[in-house]
């Protein structure tokens, strides 16, 4: 095999291996509300290969403690909402000293929302109104 060929062989298998594992993960940016304007978040979605379960990862920066939000809370809340479905509280979001915070969670749907609200309570049966990150996802 000549050095262009093994070139071109390995550009090929490269390429193919990047299309492949791109095509199992889609990144979401998640909304930010003016609740915390200044937020960043993303919503990493990677359907397994059987298409049964959605593994779900948000990520958080320059979030603020919901302790220094006016009024204040006392924990953000992550939930997953199917099309027409009720919201369904993933876990609190606990956020560090740096301000970046993530949740893992896994889902069976493969269309559903995903947002964050401030909450008094840490384990609410229901969101508050106060929605501070959103995102659609589609898997």
């Amino acid at each position: 095999m000549t050095r262009n060929a093994f070139y071109r062989s390995g550009l090929l298998f490269v390429g193919t291996f990047f299309l492949a594992v791109t095509g199992w993960a889609k990144l979401y940016t998640m909304q930010a509300t003016p609740i915390v304007p200044g937020a960043v978040a993303t919503v990493d979605a990677k359907a397994d290969k059987n298409g049964g379960n959605t593994q779900v990862t948000v990520k958080t920066e320059h979030l603020a403690k919901p302790t220094l939000l006016t009024p204040s809370a006392t924990s953000y809340v992550v939930w997953l909402q199917e099309q027409g479905g009720q919201p369904m509280n993933q876990g609190a979001l606990r956020i560090g000293d740096d301000e970046k915070g993530e949740l893992k969670m896994t889902t069976t749907a493969s269309h559903f929302s995903v947002f964050v609200t401030a909450e008094a309570d840490p384990k609410p049966k229901s969101p508050s109104n106060r929605v501070v990150l959103r995102s659609d996802v589609q898997e």
